[in-house]
């Protein structure tokens, strides 16, 4: 993945997510990690409040995930750099957005723990990569 275009979508994508801390002087991997974080605990968020019958907070927290994953992680991913790998993200990604609204209709926490599932994967491997493009250099 190109980190110039790519850093700037994070960037401008983490911003409009609602996220305060740490972005101007993160690097563009460190901003993708920002994401599957925030992602992660606004589920967390999420299924909790399921688990007390807090529909309002359910919701806010789904809706939040549903941004970081859709104008976050999905808008961040470079087409051009990318190729197939950045094609086949973009579709897991869409697959999540999907489950998630799927979760939010019918209260399913298995969709919740589904996209958690399949989110901490993706960051895990983002970490891996880090941590070799690290010992690299």
């Amino acid at each position: 993945m190109s980190f110039g275009l790519a850093s700037r979508r994070a960037a401008a994508a983490y911003s409009e997510v609602g996220f305060e801390t740490g972005v101007s002087t993160a690097d563009p991997h460190k901003l993708i990690l920002m994401l599957f974080e925030g992602a992660l605990l606004q589920i967390g968020t999420a299924t909790a409040a399921l688990e007390s019958n807090n529909v309002p907070a359910k919701g806010k927290a789904i809706s939040h995930a549903i941004e970081i994953i859709g104008n976050g992680l999905k808008v961040s991913l470079d087409y051009e750099a990318g190729g197939d790998l950045a094609e086949r993200l973009g579709a897991l990604y869409d697959y999540m957005l999907q489950r998630l609204i799927y979760a939010n209709l019918h209260n399913s926490k298995p969709a919740l723990d589904e996209v958690a599932k399949l989110l901490s994967e993706l960051k895990g491997a983002w970490e891996e990569i880090g941590t070799s493009d690290q010992a690299n250099r």
